[in-house]
């Protein structure tokens, strides 16, 4: 059976945005990026919410995305892509499939089809859902050596409290701290 992933990327205080929903304070290098590469080597598709949708959309299919990281702009535009949305009329963004309503069958149905397992890319709001729908299998944290001071919590509006297993850490030259955990049910 597939699983559902959640990648996120925080601050060490614990912010997956800044106060304007910023994320130019991500630490990214060729190390952070090679990793990025053999994450989504891994799955076989992309799960987004809307507005993580709708930046990743804007950016990945333009000329600037495709010549700053070719290997990643080709997978993000050809990878089967799946956006959770009540408000979106319509996913035009190749291979992407929109799905409105009954969130637990679909989802279901998705982890129950052969294949590699299904990555969420930031999408905080729809993962902690999932999360508190008992949906979501793993979750990787990076934390980034930066404190924000205020900003977007990780796993904000989280409804329950969720055990989880540390799977395991990797630690990255320029200070990022991967963090893998199992869902434990």
């Amino acid at each position: 059976m597939r699983k559902i992933l959640v990648f996120l990327m925080t601050s060490l205080d614990g912010y997956i945005a800044g106060p304007d929903d910023e994320i130019d304070w991500h630490v990214t290098d060729a190390e952070f990026n090679q990793f990025a590469d053999e994450q989504i080597q891994t799955v076989d598709g992309i799960v987004f919410g809307r507005r993580t949708y709708e930046g990743m959309a804007s950016y990945w299919p333009t000329p600037a995305a495709i010549e700053a990281d070719p290997i990643i702009a080709n997978l993000m535009n050809t990878m089967p892509k799946i956006v959770f949305s009540t408000t979106l009329d319509s996913a035009d963004w190749h291979n992407t499939r929109l799905i409105k309503d009954n969130i637990v069958e679909e989802v279901t149905r998705l982890k129950q089809q052969p294949g590699k397992d299904l990555i969420i890319f930031g999408s905080s709001n729809l993962a902690t859902s999932l999360l508190d729908l008992g949906l979501i299998d793993e979750i990787r944290i990076m934390v980034s050596p930066v404190l924000l001071g205020s900003g977007k919590s990780l796993f904000e509006g989280a409804k329950q409290r969720v055990k989880l297993k540390l799977l395991s850490t990797r630690v990255f030259a320029v200070g990022n701290v991967l963090h893998i955990y199992g869902v434990e049910r």
